[in-house]
């Protein structure tokens, strides 16, 4: 073999079946692949010179070989999942090799460098390398004992385009690792943003709808009784409707933010819609802002579960610089398990702030208790 098949052809051959074979490969791979079919030119040419049977023969077989070679690199991924049917056709590829040698000669040997390649793309590890090893040594031995074929160097350029081309089948499996983790992660950022706005829409609309519902029932008592004031709690509940739909576009956009001061507000509304004496504190200026929309959550919620569970007459909101408390005088009837839905999320919002969140009942007396603590 000459020095310009051995550098260039025996090692370039791998990288088009490198390149063609791993995940990603370009839809019309198999038009590269055919490129590398210009090194077979010294087995055409070694044909031509010879004439009869063997030069037919030789011609037809070369035709085969070049036919067998562009298949299995296009087909190659798909193949590759019937064992089977790969070792047939490199076993048919090494017999139509065999085909060519009497009208080739040693030039024959230049098909066990596109063998070995193929052989690297589309079989597993650990069939691969020991079948290349055996044409390693079958191409050094038949340059050792057929005379005239000596010193032509097959044997390194099939060693040499076979670990190329398993350098480069690394190179592609660690890409397409690389994709599919890319990829997982993507699938994870969209399930935890969906799981995020699940859990502010659910803290939104279980305030916003419980007062919307105590509301209602209070305009409907108050139609026999006082039509003014009925009308005025259905034009409240009004208000609150559309500040709910407009909280919830703002949530799907992902544009929303609370404020402490207007939960505050909002607490002092739901508790007097519901007949609860409210005790909250008149000003939040104290309240550190990093952790001011924790406060406002934690207000949101537990003013929610007070309105909706606790059945309780008075509820008081306790504020300080480094911690919020909302206690109730309720019996507890129906309180939520410390594992609802709404106290999850909030529980989420304040591991992410690196505070405690505190669920129970109260120590001072009946009533329930919901606290979260920044530590200092």
């Amino acid at each position: 073999m000459d020095g310009g098949v051995l550098g260039g052809g025996d090692v370039a051959v791998p990288q088009g079946h490198g390149a063609g074979l791993t995940p990603g490969r370009p839809r019309f791979v198999w038009v590269f692949a055919a490129v590398w079919l210009f090194y077979l030119g010294e087995n055409l040419s070694a044909l031509r010179a010879q004439a009869g049977w063997a030069r037919d023969v030789g011609l037809v077989a070369l035709a085969g070989f070049a036919v067998l070679y562009v298949f299995l690199v296009a087909r190659g991924r798909a193949v590759s999942r019937r064992l089977p049917l790969v070792w047939l056709l490199l076993t048919a590829m090494l017999g139509l090799a065999a085909l060519q040698v009497p009208g080739a000669g040693f030039h024959a040997l230049t098909c066990a460098v596109y063998v070995g390649a193929l052989a690297m793309t589309v079989l597993p590890v650990w069939q691969a390398v020991p079948f290349c090893g055996a044409l390693v040594v079958s191409a050094e031995l038949l340059a050792w004992l057929v005379p005239g074929w000596e010193d032509n160097g097959y044997g390194l350029a099939v060693l040499l385009g076979s670990a190329a081309t398993f350098g480069l089948r690394l190179a592609g499996e660690r890409q397409f690792r690389l994709r599919a983790a890319q990829q997982e992660l993507s699938v994870m950022a969209v399930q935890n943003e969906r799981a995020r706005i699940a859990a502010d829409l659910h803290d939104i609309l279980g305030h916003s709808l419980t007062v919307v519902t105590v509301k209602a029932e209070l305009a409907q008592r108050l139609l026999d009784i006082d039509v003014e004031k009925a009308r005025k709690e259905l034009q409240d509940l009004e208000a609150l409707a559309r500040d709910a739909l407009s909280d919830v576009r703002a949530t799907a956009l992902g544009m929303r933010g609370i404020s402490l001061p207007g939960e505050i507000a909002a607490a002092r509304e739901a508790l007097k819609a519901a007949h609860v004496v409210a005790d909250l504190p008149g000003a939040a200026d104290e309240v550190p802002s990093r952790v001011r929309e924790l406060f406002a959550w934690t207000i949101r919620e537990a003013v929610t579960n007070v309105v909706r569970h606790s059945g309780a007459g008075r509820c008081e909101v306790r504020l300080t610089p480094s911690s919020v408390e909302i206690v109730d005088d309720g019996p507890g009837a129906g309180v939520p398990a410390a594992d609802g839905q709404g106290l999850l999320g909030l529980q989420r919002r304040a591991r992410e702030a690196g505070a405690v969140l505190s669920v129970g009942r109260r120590g001072d007396g009946p009533g329930f208790r919901v606290r979260v603590e920044v530590p200092s």
